[in-house]
């Protein structure tokens, strides 16, 4: 039996993406052992998938000494394959442990392989602004291309036994219904966010349709969007945990949302969603049920993950730009699609 090791600490984004990999694992490896080390604040959403046999989560404030505690611990399960996928100062001292000395010189013991995050190309990119990255450039597909060295090339899977505590059924049975359509109108950067008013527009342009709202606690923004037509949205901002709003993610019948971790959570559970594309370099979703709406300008992509200046007279011009009539023709289009289906 394979025993494998993957090291992924954050962000919630690259790990929902990361996550894909385990299909490729089992298609190849149907009996492997699947380890994962992340954040500690990680674990609740790693441990959703039962393919995933133990989750190690790493507390930052333990600082180097528990992490090399913990590289000591993992070192004693000798995994047969590592998977860097995050390639940073913590998972370089994991690999200092648990790999043999002068490894990269004289392979041996445990299969190893890395992520790389091709900094020069960053640099090209957002300095010179010299694009050598595929376009669109898709996170998950980044995260699999380096698991083709041990022959794992099939990551198709039908997966859907995803575990939630099962008190979540009963709490949010009420949350949707036949038409009601999951807006994510947060981002940690203001540049790659849709504007607060093309939000409101969409939902009066689909008077038919209910609502609800995943953001943080501090996006008091979402109020402004709810008053728009309080009677059919649904603001839980700040109202559910990380875990209860991925649930709802899975449940959605269609998730609106720009480059965030909830797009990419829509992408790994297969639900339908509509991905706004702006500024950013890396957060294109992969799957069939994603529709990418974006504006071709020259200037993009500007930016890793939504920081910097926007160069242009209309400021988030290729936010702007993606107007909520093409947005709501959109999504009325695959809903309508997805309810005759169902019919």
């Amino acid at each position: 039996m394979a025993k494998f090791l993957i090291i992924r600490f954050s962000s919630i984004g690259d790990i929902i993406q990361c996550m894909n990999v385990v299909n490729g694992i089992k298609n190849h490896f149907p009996d492997a052992e699947i380890h994962w080390i992340a954040r500690k604040d990680m674990g609740s959403f790693l441990n959703m998938d039962k393919r995933i046999d133990r989750v190690w989560g790493f507390d930052k404030k333990t600082g180097l000494k528990g992490l090399l505690r913990m590289a000591k611990e993992l070192k004693a399960e000798k995994f047969d394959y590592i998977y860097d996928a995050h390639s940073n100062i913590r998972s370089n001292i994991l690999k200092a442990v648990l790999l043999p000395p002068f490894y990269s010189l004289f392979p041996r013991g445990p299969h190893y392989t890395l992520r790389s995050k091709e900094r020069w190309k960053r640099f090209l990119l957002f300095k010179l602004g010299i694009n050598k990255f595929d376009n669109p450039f898709r996170g998950i597909v980044s995260y699999r291309k380096p698991l083709a060295k041990w022959g794992i090339t099939n990551f198709e899977s039908d997966y859907s036994d995803w575990c939630f505590p099962e008190e979540y059924k009963e709490h949010f049975a009420r949350t949707f219904t036949p038409k009601t359509i999951t807006l994510v109108p947060s981002a940690n950067w203001e540049m790659k966010r849709w504007p607060v008013s093309h939000w409101q527009q969409v939902i009066q342009l689909m008077p038919e349709y209910r609502f609800i709202i995943l953001a943080g606690p501090t996006d008091t923004f979402c109020e402004t969007i709810k008053a728009i037509a309080p009677e059919r949205v649904n603001n839980l901002a700040g109202q559910t945990s990380l875990l209860e709003s991925c649930y709802l993610v899975k449940q959605s019948h269609l998730v609106i949302s720009g480059d965030t971790g909830f797009l990419h959570a829509a992408d790994l559970f297969h639900t339908p969603s509509i991905a706004l594309m702006g500024p950013t370099a890396f957060g294109f979703p992969t799957g069939k049920e994603a529709e990418v709406m974006e504006v071709n300008l020259p200037c993009r992509p500007c930016t890793k993950d939504g920081r910097g200046k926007c160069k242009q007279p209309v400021w988030q011009k290729c936010m702007v730009d993606i107007t909520p009539q093409a947005v709501a023709q959109k999504a009325k289009a695959i809903l309508d699609f997805k309810f005759q289906i169902l019919d």
